[in-house]
């Protein structure tokens, strides 16, 4: 599989801020960022401060003297421009991410994964950050839910404010990739804790379903080498492979039936990272996709990015058309190493 750690970023006495860093990805990115970089200042932004507490026993600021950890939301701007004061790079990973949730609630989906992103924008603007990279979801490309659909106005929101912060001002990028596995929320966990509660079968929704799957480190390896090579504007998509959802259960639960018990509300068959319309202003390169923005005002896109190529016309880029499949020993064997 691909680790994404070229182009290698050099973030060594840069200030960083990453919103809803308690989160998975939050953690995993901080982490890294502390292994392999020296930066001046690391800074944790979230809203609970229980996450905070126990996260700061893990990482201390006693001993990783870049280490912050601001209380705060992204709803708040006027928090946001205090916290991004002096920043060089932010990352966005701050979202209400679960799908029935965001249906009942869905004010506050919006308030959190569009209004955020507006605020986000703003303060790194203001503040005068020079580059923020936002992560998306493969939910956002053709979107049949509100988490979808919020997360599509937010890729929209952090393109477009790449022409609010004109030539020299901040660079705003996007991320997009699919189920990160084992992950909070994500269907491996929740069969093994129904293993480990002694079920005799695991629930399907549709034995037709595939995923598109990238491990936490993959996920986090893909930003930063994402980060090196924007120039703004730009939604970065990497190749990785799928897998059918009775395939994962036979991995997880070797012998144990399988019960189809119907596909849940918003959730697709299969996941969609780049739509036949997006095709049009895709290019590759060896290991992801990138669309690229449909208006460009500054010099730095006009020659293209390197080694890159125009995808084939109608190129439609979803987990069930992929050319690349995990099989069962390789799904066991990352579980494994991310000791899950």
């Amino acid at each position: 599989m691909q680790q994404f750690l070229n182009p290698a970023v050099d973030l060594n006495g840069h200030s960083i801020l990453i919103t809803g860093g308690t989160g998975s990805f939050g953690k995993k990115f901080i982490r890294t960022v502390l292994e392999r970089y020296k930066p001046a200042r690391l800074i944790v932004y979230s809203r609970d401060e229980l996450k905070q507490f126990e996260m700061a026993q893990e990482l201390s600021p006693a001993t990783h003297k870049c280490l912050r950890y601001f209380i705060g939301d992204v709803r708040d701007i006027a928090r946001l421009e205090m916290a991004m004061r002096g920043i060089d790079t932010v990352v966005h990973a701050a979202a209400l991410k679960h799908v029935p949730i965001a249906e009942y609630n869905p004010f506050e989906c919006i308030a959190t994964n569009v209004h955020g992103a507006e605020n986000v924008v703003n303060a790194a603007i203001r503040a005068g950050v020079k580059q923020v990279v936002a992560l998306s979801t493969d939910k956002a490309a053709n979107p049949i839910n509100l988490y979808g659909a919020s997360k599509l106005a937010s890729d929209k929101i952090f393109i477009a404010a790449n022409h609010l912060a004109g030539a020299g001002g901040c660079r705003f990028g996007v991320v997009r990739y699919g189920n990160v596995i084992g992950s909070r929320g994500s269907v491996l966990p929740f069969f093994r804790k129904l293993i480990a509660l002694g079920a005799s079968e695991l629930p399907i929704t549709d034995e037709r379903m595939t995923r598109f799957l990238i491990t936490l480190q993959q996920g986090v390896n893909f930003v930063l080498s994402s980060m090196a090579m924007m120039r703004g504007g730009e939604i970065f998509v990497p190749k990785i492979p799928s897998m059918k959802i009775v395939d994962m259960a036979s991995a997880i639960g070797p012998g144990l039936k399988q019960k189809v018990v119907g596909i849940r509300p918003g959730e697709k068959l299969h996941e969609v990272m780049i739509t036949e319309e997006d095709s049009w202003s895709t290019v590759e390169l060896a290991d992801r996709y990138v669309i690229e923005p449909s208006h460009i005002q500054w010099d730095a896109h006009r020659e293209g990015l390197p080694g890159a190529k125009a995808v084939a016309e109608g190129f439609y880029y979803n987990s069930r058309n992929n050319d690349d499949w995990m099989s069962a020993e390789t799904l066991l064997d990352l579980l494994a190493q991310e000791q899950l």
